[in-house]
């Protein structure tokens, strides 16, 4: 009798254990989800693109449970995706959710997609349009094509020698974004093991790169054509110049490019160029430019006898020059400018009836002139260059301008130029007609109204010297 009873408990429990196992299968949060449309196989998102659709059935889920889309890395670690508006299309037991890949993604061809809801519950893996639970998933940084070997189309390969062709950086470039990997193919066959920005090269050939994006790679992501041909003692080298031959000289100057190669040295009639070792070398001067090719191996050269249609124009003076008090200085400027026009600048301001090729100065100063040439190849020269005074000190303050003279400004020693010291000058009317620190030595720099005697002004000079004081006539 104990033993039927026994065998009674027992079964009890084991239908009671069944009777819950049913139970809870009846009450699981379970999400399905949907198969992906036909025309999703790959994730490939980029700037131009980058919204994707998830459809979901769900049970079981209380009231305000939300859901959120995840990536799933071929690790199968989780990465968030980004919302991109509310859930659509929702009943309550289906959703679909728009989203967007991170534009950090690190590609692969081995991607899943889940849902993962608010409680914790997470979905078995979205098939792609092919039945696959793995696909691409990308976000293409760069979309457009792109340049190798500074743009040229050819490159010259030494016999036994190498040369390097990379991809160009400048502002629309795949270099601007180093995590990038690239495909590089000669004569349209994919190169094994190469995925840098650079490839070297010691075979001739067609060669050209793509950005890699994997199984999202398109051919419209990749670089000009390259014909690499081989030479035993180097091809002619050819210098080309940005504004045409002759130029116009004006501005930074013309470009001067060589044939692409491994490096180069460039010379100035006949002399080498101290630091000149790139492709390109700038000038604003005329002369015969050479330059010296390194293919790999083999060494070739190529001259450009370059002409300015600008002009020429020196100076008689050296940038820095003394004079006395009272002395003058005297300056030529030479030139062989068409109908050419002159400038003359003391302290950054014009001096105003100087209009000649010639100047006698009488003040101290920082000068500057400009020369320039208004017809055939507009063009602009200057020359800039300093007068200063005697090593010792000058405490003589003129108290007479006369405006007619060498020199028609009020000059003071130049120990009284300076950021410490303050110049005020007053008239006989008690108007502040100057105040001003660092004085410079060229006031008046307007008109000034004679009536029926020469003016008479007022100054007051406070500095480290102390404070001076007096008066200064003003004749014509």
């Amino acid at each position: 009798m104990i033993q039927k009873i026994t065998l009674s408990f027992t079964k009890l429990i084991l239908f009671f254990g069944a009777f819950l196992a049913i139970e809870s299968n009846v009450n699981a949060q379970t999400i399905v989800p949907q198969t992906f449309d036909d025309g999703f196989v790959q994730m490939c998102a980029g700037e131009s693109f980058n919204e994707f659709y998830a459809t979901f059935s769900y049970i079981n889920f209380p009231v305000g449970t939300t859901f959120v889309i995840e990536l799933l890395d071929p690790s199968n670690n989780p990465v968030a995706t980004t919302l991109l508006q509310p859930p659509v299309n929702n009943t309550p037991t289906q959703q679909t959710i728009k989203f967007a890949v991170p534009t950090t993604l690190v590609g692969a061809d081995n991607y899943g997609v889940r849902v993962k809801s608010s409680t914790g519950t997470v979905s078995t893996r979205f098939k792609n349009a092919a039945g696959n639970t793995s696909f691409g998933a990308y976000y293409k940084n760069f979309e457009a094509s792109f340049f190798i070997n500074d743009k040229n189309s050819t490159a010259t390969l030494c016999s036994g020698g190498s040369i390097t062709l990379s991809v160009v950086t400048e502002t629309s470039s795949p270099a601007n974004f180093p995590n990038l990997k690239y495909r590089w193919f000669k004569d349209d066959v994919l190169i094994s093991g190469q995925t840098g920005k650079s490839l070297s090269v010691n075979a001739p050939g067609q060669y050209y790169s793509q950005v890699d994006y994997g199984v999202c790679t398109e051919p419209n992501i990749s670089s000009n054509r390259v014909n690499v041909v081989s030479s035993s003692s180097g091809s002619a080298v050819t210098i080309s110049s940005s504004l045409g031959n002759p130029f116009c000289s004006n501005g930074t100057g013309t470009v001067l490019t060589a044939t692409s190669g491994n490096s180069y040295k460039w010379f100035k009639d006949g002399t080498e160029i101290s630091g000149a070792t790139n492709r390109s070398y700038t000038t604003n001067d005329s002369g015969v430019y050479k330059v010296e090719v390194d293919f790999g191996g083999c060494v070739a050269s190529g001259s450009i006898n370059l002409n300015s249609s600008g002009f020429n124009a020196s100076i008689d003076v050296p940038e820095t020059n003394t004079i006395e008090e009272g002395e003058t200085l005297s300056v030529s400027i030479t030139t062989d400018a068409t109908s050419p026009t002159f400038e003359w600048y003391l302290n950054g301001n014009i001096i105003n009836g100087v209009t000649t090729a010639n100047h006698v100065i009488a003040v101290r100063g920082n000068y500057k002139v400009v020369i320039s040439q208004a017809s055939g190849c507009v063009a602009t020269r200057e020359f800039n260059f300093k007068v200063t005074g005697p090593s010792g000190p000058s405490t003589v303050i003129p108290n007479i301008i006369k405006l007619s003279g060498l020199n028609p400004y009020w000059n003071i020693p130049s120990e009284y130029k300076n950021a410490n010291t303050k110049v005020m000058i007053i008239s006989s009317n008690g108007d502040m007609v100057l105040d001003v620190v660092d004085y410079q030595g060229d006031w008046p720099q307007t008109s000034i109204d004679f009536k029926n005697v020469n003016p008479v002004y007022y100054y007051v000079i406070k500095g480290d010297t102390g404070e001076k004081k007096g008066s200064i006539t003003v004749i014509k």
